[in-house]
C-alpha cells in the first residue's frame, strides 16, 4: 500500500524538516516513510494525519 505523504506536503508547501518537526520525529523518518522504507507507528501515522489535514 502507497502513501501519499509527499505529495500532501508539497500541495502544503511544507518541506520534509518542516513536517518533520510538527510530527516530533527526524527529517529522515519522513524520507523513509515517503520512500515506503518505514511504516509509522499509529501515533505518528495520527500525528501525520494532523498536520496534513
Amino acid at each position: 500500500m502507497e502513501n501519499c505523504i509527499r505529495t500532501r506536503r508539497k500541495e502544503l508547501g511544507l518541506s520534509q524538516e518542516e513536517l518533520a518537526k510538527q510530527c516530533g520525529v527526524s527529517r529522515q523518518t519522513i524520507n523513509a516513510i515517503e520512500n515506503n522504507k518505514y511504516d509509522p507507528t499509529l501515533a505518528l501515522a495520527f500525528a501525520l494525519a494532523k498536520a496534513l489535514g
